[in-house]
């Protein structure tokens, strides 16, 4: 008996359920760089840690910079009712993503972590997105 079976895989109807629920709280940067790449994005993506000066020098395309630790109900209804929010983070050596997906549940709103982070984007060799800073004058 290998290490693989030594637990018994669970019955079909149990793991239908447990992978359902785990896709309605994740996705990964192949679903969104897709949705993105399509003109198919009906979430709002947010970048999730680190300051505004790291999110100008790379993130992932289309997303916006929203600390977990500012995000706030009064702040959260510029969206309307029902959007789903994605959030991402340093990868998987980070806890901003669920941190900020807690948040976001906790405010009643529909939230999914992207599995993988910036570093899962890097992996994938996607590109990232960049925001050249001028000057004040």
């Amino acid at each position: 008996m290998s290490y693989v079976t030594e637990f018994p895989a669970a019955e079909p109807q149990e793991a239908v359920t447990h992978f359902l629920r785990r896709l309605s709280v994740e996705t990964d940067c192949a679903d969104v760089h897709h949705a993105i790449a399509n003109n198919e994005q009906d979430f709002v993506l947010l970048h999730v840690v680190g300051s505004p000066e790291q999110f100008a020098r790379r993130h992932v395309p289309g997303a916006l910079h929203m600390p977990w630790s500012q995000m706030t109900a009064e702040r959260m209804t510029q969206w309307p009712e029902g959007t789903l929010f994605v959030v991402y983070c340093a990868g998987p050596h980070c806890n901003g993503a669920d941190r900020a997906a807690l948040k976001l549940a906790r405010l009643g709103l529909p939230v999914k972590i992207m599995l993988g982070g910036i570093t899962g984007w890097e992996d994938e060799r996607y590109a990232f997105a960049s925001i050249e800073t001028t000057a004040a004058l």
